[in-house]
């Protein structure tokens, strides 16, 4: 029989964030006791509209909130048994490592410079890693090689979040964070980003995707949890939560309700409690106001 695992060796590569408080200035609470775990290896999703605080939980965790004027006023983020500080070069040197929304990419610097700006983090120093770094990108992105010495603004939006993935790519990161990764993007390049978000963690790299493309995101990810107005208010496996009639119909379009049946006059009639799936909350009524 093997030996039970000790808590250093269930917390190698997890990210465990604990009763998270955040506000911005005096009269700003963005976050309100959010907690949630990323396992090693996994992806976990976050769900929820503009200004419930997906940004902010992110940036907590990458540890660039205080360059928006945003402040911990309680709770913790452990990576890999470690407190981080809210240092973001702190946080990369960790391996964790953000791909902000919009891309932010340097719109006058080459391809190349670019993806040497996203180097300059990363613990290694040598030419030598920086051009086996920069390689695995281009064999991971070939259109990035093709563009190598072009202006990054002059890239389509979709070329230019597959640089900003590549850019985040070269520090190795162990988490990486995603902020809306499909946002502004065609749904046949949609779809090409979901499939390199899956590659890259099929890699071995842990993911929190942070996303509105709800059907997206819960066919990427292991579990998920759904922020609202700074608080979690469903958390469960993805697979529980796409099943979730309410789900369903608040945040992937459907108007027909999964687990419905007919009674004889042919109206709907709600499966039993017993048959519901897996999901933990409030409740779904108090979701009704997202419009992801």
């Amino acid at each position: 029989m093997s030996p039970p695992e000790t808590e250093a060796e269930t917390e190698a590569g997890t990210l465990r964030v604990s009763d998270l408080h955040v506000s911005y200035g005096r009269s700003v609470q963005a976050l309100h006791g959010v907690s949630l775990t990323v396992p090693q290896g996994r992806i976990v999703a976050v769900l929820g509209s503009n200004g419930a605080g997906k940004s902010t939980l992110l940036r907590a965790v990458s540890g660039t909130l205080a360059l928006h004027r945003g402040t911990v006023e309680r709770g913790t983020v452990h990576f890999d048994g470690v407190r981080l500080s809210g240092d973001a070069a702190r946080s990369v040197a960790a391996g964790v490592v953000q791909v902000p929304e919009g891309r932010r990419i340097f719109g006058a610097l080459s391809v190349e410079d670019n993806l040497r700006a996203g180097f300059l983090g990363s613990a290694r120093r040598s030419r030598a890693e920086l051009r086996a770094a920069r390689e695995r990108v281009f064999a991971q992105f070939p259109v990035l090689a093709e563009r190598r010495r072009q202006a990054a603004g002059l890239m389509s939006g979709g070329e230019q979040q597959m640089l900003a993935m590549g850019r985040a790519l070269m520090a190795a990161p162990r988490l990486l964070l995603l902020d809306e990764p499909s946002l502004g993007l065609a749904p046949l390049m949609v779809q090409r980003i979901a499939e390199i978000i899956h590659e890259i963690n099929a890699q071995g790299t842990s993911i929190l995707l942070v996303e509105q493309n709800a059907a997206m995101a819960l066919e990427l990810s292991d579990r998920a949890s759904v922020l609202d107005v700074g608080q979690v208010r469903l958390e469960g496996s993805s697979a529980d939560l796409a099943a979730a009639d309410e789900v369903r119909r608040l945040y992937l379009g459907e108007t027909y309700e999964t687990g419905c049946a007919s009674d004889a006059n042919g109206d709907a009639a709600y499966a039993t409690a017993a048959s519901a799936p897996s999901v933990t909350g409030p409740g779904l009524t108090e979701l009704g106001r997202w419009n992801g």
